[in-house]
């Protein structure tokens, strides 16, 4: 019965999760719109920064206010599960609902991206990380917090650059619905948009907790190992916001949005919480952790190769980077 009633709790999570994406989206596009940025600044900054403050408060919470070690390994855990969840079955999901939404005619079946910002983004993305993965062998508080430093530097030039780029002109997929608090406003006003965010906001934030909370029972009544909750489980929920903006983002044909969410939000979970872990413990990783690092590493400096050096992404390749999750299932399975 406990089970029952949690899985119906799973997917009353899901569906909050949606129509609060549906807000936030529709919000956080008109207001790149009303200051005329770009859509690598919307999708890659506004959106990125928006999804995941919520879960930023984690380790924040876990590591400067918990009073064990166990709570700082929660937090170390909650920085470290988001770039390999971001990285090896976010952008692999995106590639297969993109060949199902041309399958059911809804779009074509390749993704229509400006490659030197996805370049960007992920060079971005691997600088950091690799700077936080080498900092794990140098057992420095010095150089630890040095780091720190210069991940944040890079994270606020890297916002910088965003915020710097032109607007594009509309194209396909591109033209805004009206604002769902101000549907006769052919310009809604700035409060009306920063309420629907906030609103969509906290649905996203309410939809993952009660994922979190479903999950947790879920898997408690069925034995699963609590490692797998900590490093697969959680994560999924606390990046269940990113991955409905995008897939949303996606269906409307607005495919620099849906990318520019994922790549955005990796570059700043690769530095802002990475920093905090950086700052807040001794930066010592258990080896089941330290492997989601190289593998988010890997499977980002695949995925950059591919934009890089042939200027597109074929869906068929982005699947690649779901073996590394998968064999990393199977890993935590075994051990």
């Amino acid at each position: 019965m406990t089970v029952l009633l949690y899985s119906l709790l799973f997917l009353v999570s899901v569906a909050v999760t949606l129509g609060a994406c549906t807000l936030f989206t529709n919000a956080i596009e008109w207001l790149g719109k009303r200051f005329n940025l770009s859509e690598g600044a919307v999708g890659g900054v506004l959106a990125a920064i928006g999804t995941t403050l919520p879960e930023t408060s984690i380790p924040i919470i876990a590591i400067f206010f918990g009073a064990s070690r166990a709570e700082a390994e929660v937090g170390l855990g909650a920085i470290l599960g988001a770039p390999f969840m971001l990285s090896t079955l976010v952008i692999p999901i995106l590639a297969i609902l993109l060949v199902v939404y041309a399958r059911l005619g809804k779009r074509t079946a390749a993704f229509r991206l400006n490659y030197p910002d996805v370049t960007s983004d992920l060079s971005f993305f691997v600088v950091a990380y690799s700077v936080a993965l080498a900092c794990v062998f140098v057992p420095s508080k010095l150089v630890h917090i040095l780091a720190a430093v210069g991940l944040i530097s890079l994270y606020l030039y890297y916002v910088k650059l965003k915020f710097s780029e032109v607007a594009e002109e509309e194209g396909e997929g591109s033209a805004l619905e009206p604002l769902f608090f101000a549907r006769k406003a052919a310009v809604p006003s700035f409060g009306f948009i920063g309420l629907q965010a906030v609103l969509g906001l906290a649905g996203l934030a309410l939809g993952a907790h009660l994922f979190v909370l479903a999950a947790e029972t879920i898997a408690g009544a069925l034995s699963i190992s609590p490692l797998i909750l900590a490093l697969l489980v959680a994560p999924l929920a606390t990046e269940l916001p990113e991955m409905s903006n995008s897939f949303l983002w996606l269906y409307r044909k607005k495919d620099r949005l849906a990318v520019g969410n994922v790549t955005g939000a990796m570059v700043f979970q690769g530095t802002i919480p990475v920093s905090i872990g950086l700052l807040g413990t001794d930066w010592v990783l258990a080896p089941t952790a330290l492997i989601t690092m190289v593998l988010a590493v890997v499977a980002s400096t695949f995925l950059l190769a591919q934009a890089a050096w042939s200027g597109l992404w074929r869906p068929w390749l982005l699947g690649g980077s779901s073996l590394l999750y998968i064999g990393y299932v199977l890993y935590l399975y075994w051990v």
